[in-house]
Formats: C-alpha cells, structure tokens, sequence
C-alpha cells in the first residue's frame, strides 16, 4: 500500500480527515473500509500509520496509531537537471527519477532538445510533471516529493545562485573520469547537481561554456545510451554510492 501525502492542515492529532481528490482516490477506486490502516505523510517528514474510523462523502477520517519521523539527512541531496526530451521520455526520467530519491529535477532547455515548451503551456506542464513526480513518491514510499523546476536554460542554471557542492556533467565519445570512482562530496545538508543531456547531446558551445564552470565531466564507459537511459543509470549509481541503494 502507497503512502498518501497529505497537507498538514489535513492532520489535527490525534485524527487526519482527507477531502478533495485524495478522497475519491481512497473511498472509490481502493474502496478502503472502516478498520482498514493507511500510511499518510505531510511532506514535512513525518508519516502517520492511521486506522479508518469514518467514510462519508465529505472526508475520510483516522485515527493516529503511529508517528514515524524522516531519519537525518547524512549525504548530499541529488538534483537532476534533464534537458527537455520528447514525447513521454521526459515523463519517464521524472517518474523513475522521483522512485530512486532525487531531490529535485530541472528541466533543461539546451541548443540540441527537440522540445521547445510554448510560454503559455509551461505552467501546465509543470502541473502535469508534479503530479507524477507525487504518484511516484507515494507509489515508492518516499520521505518527500521532489520539486520540478521551472525549464531554464544551461547558462541560467550554472549561473544561478542555488548552492551546490558538486556539479557533475555526464558527457559521451569524450574524455572524463568515471562515475564509479570519482570522489563525491559527503557532506549532510550539501547538494549534489547532475547534468544530463538531451538526445542529441550537449552541444560544442554547453561544452565550452561549463570549462568556464567548476562542472566535472562525467561518463558511463564506452556505451552510448538513450539520453532516458543515462539519466536513469547515472541517479542509480550514485545513488547507490551514497548509500540509499543497498
């Protein structure tokens, strides 16, 4: 069963009521009954284990049974930064991105993606991309939904005031230390930024402008993989070397 998120003015210990969407999901389409325990989290870290205790078709009602707190941020949160890909793939990245434990994800509009957001669809596409970066967080039991960026451009990014201790530049065909052995930052409360590039790459003026940068360039070997691929085996292997992949 999936932990639902919840605002927290929907929690007022020692009950949680649910209202809105949340509750057509839970009363129709999982037809939970009275008696019946649920895990809802309130994006702020905490988890509740709840008993159902009423259902009408205003709210449905729980009772707290247990309170679980997020445990201590010990390594660097991991922030994508994907260049917009076409069709569904972007979907993709940030649906199986948000089930490995990325932070936050930035879509990119860089010289080589195919996809150029039109202003006025921008907001709708941010909506759209949150709500499968919730369904995925609640599907995979995470602590927090990542946040989905505003789509800026690669200059903007690198020249933007986000601290961050480490900026990492998956690139291919070229020269770059592995991504299995270079050093990473271990810091709590540090962020780790990972560049990824569109289909058709990074273009030779991004490569140019990030020399200018402190952006490590990184690869995966010799293999070329679909910019989705890369983007999803480089968030596993790091994720892995941080320790929140066992």
């Amino acid at each position: 069963m999936p932990v639902f998120f919840v605002s927290s003015e929907s929690i007022t210990p020692p009950t949680i009521s649910i209202t809105g969407h949340l509750l057509l999901h839970i009363k129709d389409s999982l037809r939970i009954a009275i008696g019946e325990t649920l895990w809802f989290n309130d994006s702020q870290g905490t988890k509740y284990r709840t008993a159902i205790s009423d259902i009408s078709n205003h709210a449905v009602t729980g009772q707290i049974l247990e309170t679980v707190h997020e445990p201590p941020l010990v390594m660097p949160r991991l922030i994508l930064a994907q260049s917009l890909l076409k069709g569904e793939k972007m979907d993709w990245v940030i649906q199986k991105a948000t089930e490995l434990g990325i932070h936050e994800v930035i879509p990119i509009e860089s010289r080589y993606s195919i996809v150029r957001l039109k202003a006025d669809r921008v907001d709708h596409q941010l909506t759209r991309w949150q709500r499968i970066a919730l369904e995925a967080a609640q599907q995979s039991e995470q602590w927090r939904v990542p946040t989905i960026a505003r789509p800026q451009s690669l200059t903007t990014l690198l020249t933007g005031s986000t601290p961050t201790s480490m900026i990492l530049m998956l690139i291919e065909r070229q020269s770059g230390k592995s991504l299995q052995t270079i050093a990473l930052p271990l810091v709590t409360d540090s962020s780790l930024l990972v560049l990824i590039g569109p289909e058709g790459g990074w273009s030779p003026d991004e490569m140019e402008m990030v020399g200018q940068h402190r952006v490590e360039p990184v690869t995966l070997g010799q293999q070329i993989l679909r910019a989705e691929t890369a983007a999803i085996a480089t968030i596993s292997i790091l994720q892995s070397r941080l320790g929140r992949l066992e």
